[in-house]
């Protein structure tokens, strides 16, 4: 007989300590979560509606109690908040605002009645209780085309900002304004701010109006190009984005078209596909290899760099040119000078 009793204490005991932890320690099913929503009182017994009332009966609940338990509309001794403080009225202002805030809305009040009807999914309530309130409040999708429309807007203005900066450069090079001049002369531009008479006008007036021509001429006739070329709509960011699968089928034509004809058919390349391979070769964007003179070009091709045999042989021999150049450049014997004697480990003392 004692030893039955203790065999039923060696199997009871591990039980006994399992049931002790998960009364204490997990929380029951059938329990309402203390931080969720109305905590432990049910937000339709706050309110006074069931779980079957409509929008429009919650609302109008909600409005007579908030009436009731506004802070604003408490006085001692009223007959309908008897046994109330202006504490209490406060903290129960605050549950029926939170009632409200959990069953007027479609998807908050699904959750709430899912939670009532599955207590037991208690790390899941968690989750979509805190997930729908940390939720931002304005739609992702605007934020992000707000910030594409800032960024395009603030490139625009770069852009605008660079190509100005260049157009006046080139008003001041006389290169330039020796050639806009003579075009603004063969088009009778400049003879008509010298007039007679009535409309004779002062000699700084005159020089302003020369200048804004001669402005003018060098806007319309240089081609800048590279990063301070004008700019154009198209190459914005919101722009790229907006026609982004237009480009995509453009490439993926042309490349299929690529292959087709040099690959395939076996074609000779023109002058396109072959600048091109040059400035792919090169490793530069267009805009940088647009920005290369046009004997630079014409020699590009002269040496037919779209080979990538006659490109390593091109790129080694400007390698060695700029080693000569620098070895014969005083400045650069003078760098290495230092480098050798000193070196920029040498320690320098200032003297007080």
């Amino acid at each position: 007989m004692a030893a039955s009793m203790e065999f039923v204490r060696s199997k009871t005991g591990p039980q006994l300590i399992i049931l002790f932890f998960l009364v204490f320690f997990i929380p029951t099913a059938t329990a309402l979560i203390e931080g969720l929503y109305c905590g432990t009182e049910i937000c339709y017994d706050v309110l006074g509606v069931s779980r079957e009332s409509t929008k429009l009966e919650i609302a109008r609940a909600y409005r007579q109690l908030a009436r009731k338990y506004h802070p604003d509309r408490y006085r001692a001794g009223d007959p309908g908040l008897a046994g109330e403080t202006a504490e209490s009225a406060h903290q129960k202002f605050l549950l029926i605002a939170t009632a409200y805030e959990t069953l007027k809305d479609e998807e908050s009040r699904k959750d709430y009645d899912y939670m009532l009807d599955h207590p037991e999914e208690y790390y899941s309530h968690y989750y979509h209780y805190y997930s729908r309130r940390l939720a931002p409040k304005v739609d992702v999708r605007i934020v992000i085309l707000v910030t594409v429309c800032a960024i395009s807007l603030f490139q625009y203005y770069s852009w605008w900002s660079s190509y100005t900066e260049a157009i006046n450069y080139l008003t001041t090079v006389p290169k330039y304004r020796i050639q806009a001049a003579e075009l603004a002369r063969q088009q009778g531009l400049l003879n008509k701010t010298k007039e007679k008479g009535k409309n004779r006008r002062s000699k700084e007036e005159i020089r302003e109006e020369e200048e804004e021509i001669i402005r003018d001429i060098i806007k319309t006739k240089i081609d800048i190009k590279g990063g301070y070329q004008k700019p154009n709509i198209s190459d914005i960011l919101l722009c790229k984005i907006v026609l982004a699968p237009y480009f995509l089928c453009t490439y993926i034509i042309w490349y299929c078209r690529w292959i087709y004809r040099f690959t395939i058919k076996g074609e000779e390349y023109g002058e396109e596909e072959k600048l091109y391979l040059i400035c792919k070769n090169m490793k530069m964007s267009q805009a940088q290899f647009d920005s290369h003179e046009d004997h630079q070009v014409q020699t590009f091709l002269e040496r037919q760099l779209w080979i990538k045999e006659n490109y390593e042989v091109y790129k080694q021999e400007q390698e060695e040119e700029m080693k000569m150049k620098m070895a014969s450049d005083p400045r650069w014997k003078r760098y290495r000078r230092w480098m050798k004697n000193d070196g920029p480990g040498r320690l320098t003392f200032i003297d007080d």
